[in-house]
């Protein structure tokens, strides 16, 4: 089982922000730009077609960095994913195990203190947590805070990463706070040279990392 690098930088994928962009392409640039997780998130789309997709991610990241399917176990497995991700109401952990083995992470997405131990006593692997702050990906939803980023981290004892309005200017405020790393979707398929805003982005957190340990 690969690790979780720490401070981790995630990159969630969004088709929809592509503009016209091959999304393996953007996929490729912030892996080399320093993205170390690449979370496939493609909500909705069929799964022989987030198959095919994912062999072309899985491709452009050359294992340069985690690979994790976002929802679809089957896929995950298919593909050879390091690692699945899942929704904070989606499968028991304990049904997921046997599917995918020993060596695949398991991460579970949180939103309190209580879902995120819940999902430790579960046998979680990572949390990804959030809001962290406001973001368009998720209207409506209040966000925890830098706050309620430090509660959840202090709670858990296995890896915590913190997704929602996360840029380069905030970055250091949540792993200061605690978090292993962080998950971004639109600070780098926003941008319109992802590798230079994902090292923007490594950067602020091994900056904050440094200084906080």
């Amino acid at each position: 089982m690969r690790l979780v690098p720490r401070p981790a930088l995630v990159l969630v994928t969004d088709s929809a922000r592509l503009r016209g962009r091959a999304l393996e392409d953007v996929v490729r640039e912030a892996v080399l730009g320093g993205a170390d997780v690449v979370q496939l998130r493609e909500k909705g789309m069929p799964h022989d077609a987030l198959v095919a997709l994912g062999a072309r991610v899985r491709d452009a990241i050359a294992g340069r960095a985690l690979f994790f399917v976002n929802g679809d176990v089957d896929a995950a497995v298919a593909l050879g994913a390091d690692g699945v991700h899942l929704p904070e109401g989606g499968p028991a952990i304990a049904d997921v195990r046997p599917r995918v083995g020993g060596h695949v992470l398991i991460s579970r997405a949180v939103h309190s203190v209580e879902a995120a131990l819940q999902a430790e006593r579960d046998g979680a692997d990572i949390v990804q947590l959030g809001t962290a702050f406001e973001t368009a990906s998720k209207p409506g939803r209040a966000p925890l805070g830098v706050d309620g980023v430090r509660a959840v981290c202090a709670a858990v004892r296995v890896p915590a990463i913190a997704i929602g309005g996360i840029t380069a200017a905030n970055a250091g405020g949540v792993l200061r706070a605690g978090a292993t790393g962080v998950a971004v979707i639109g600070a780098i398929f926003d941008a319109d040279d992802p590798r230079a805003a994902a090292a923007a982005l490594r950067a602020a957190i091994d900056a904050a990392s440094f200084v906080g340990g």
